[in-house]
């Protein structure tokens, strides 16, 4: 594990009246971790990521991401800053081609400083990425529709459009979810080609064989609150988790 700390969450809660989405959660992520947040529907995971890429504003609590306060900052604002994140209903640009969807992101203000002014051939980068989560160019992929793709490809063009921003941090909203296993076993793979370019991956889901594989701990929330931190394998054999998250019956790894 790296000892750099790249994010550090302290005392996080929200609010939404009468309901605590988030309860007082602690983190700290490493460098080129992969970290699993799993729990039930409605354990506050989303909103946990909704509070750390800047969607939805703490009641209270700090969250530190390299170094700098991003706590109560906007969306965008974060996004410069290298945390990019997929979401569970995928809005792409419907009526443009997939490469094309890329192109926001390839224009904004962090690529441009990373690169040192211009990027050069836009498309041609973008068609590269979409290459890198599992678009086949030889097949024109890349050059179809975003509105006319079945779900699988979907879910890669969102991680094409996280990596076009050329992020530290990726946060993948259950982008398991919904695929066949056929397209789960080959989304794994491009999951741990972006851990080994060196990304650092945050990942929800309710997948929990695939996750364990990918990641080197899991934290479990039940409740808006962080029942449990660890590695996968010890995480789902303490009681609280098997009664919190799958009744009494263990998950096999």
């Amino acid at each position: 594990m790296n000892d750099e700390v790249i994010l550090e969450i302290k005392g996080l809660t929200k609010q939404f009246g009468g309901v605590t989405a988030v309860n007082n959660v602690d983190l700290t992520l490493h460098r080129h971790d992969i970290l699993g947040v799993i729990g039930p529907n409605g354990s506050g995971k989303t909103t946990l990521v909704n509070l750390i890429t800047g969607f939805v504003k703490p009641t209270k609590g700090k969250i530190i991401y390299l170094g700098h306060n991003i706590t109560g900052k906007t969306p965008h604002v974060i996004a410069d800053r290298g945390i990019a994140r997929t979401f569970q209903v995928m809005r792409p640009y419907a009526t443009l081609a997939a490469y094309k969807n890329l192109i926001v992101p390839l224009s904004s203000p962090r690529v441009k400083r990373m690169v040192g002014g211009s990027l050069g051939d836009r498309d041609a980068v973008a068609i590269d990425i979409l290459e890198e989560v599992g678009f086949e160019r030889d097949a024109y992929v890349p050059y179809k529709l975003a509105s006319s793709l079945p779900l699988g490809y979907l879910k890669r063009l969102e991680l094409a459009r996280c990596l076009a921003l050329r992020p530290d941090l990726i946060i993948c909203d259950e982008v398991f979810s919904g695929l066949s296993m056929a397209e789960i076993a080959t989304m794994v793979p491009v999951m741990e080609r972006l851990h080994d370019a060196g990304l650092t991956i945050i990942m929800i889901e309710h997948r929990l064989r695939e996750l364990f594989r990918l990641a080197n701990r899991v934290i479990v929330l039940n409740f808006g609150s962080k029942i449990a931190d660890g590695v996968p394998a010890e995480v789902m054999e303490m009681e609280e988790v098997k009664a919190a998250y799958m009744g009494t019956e263990a998950v096999p790894c």
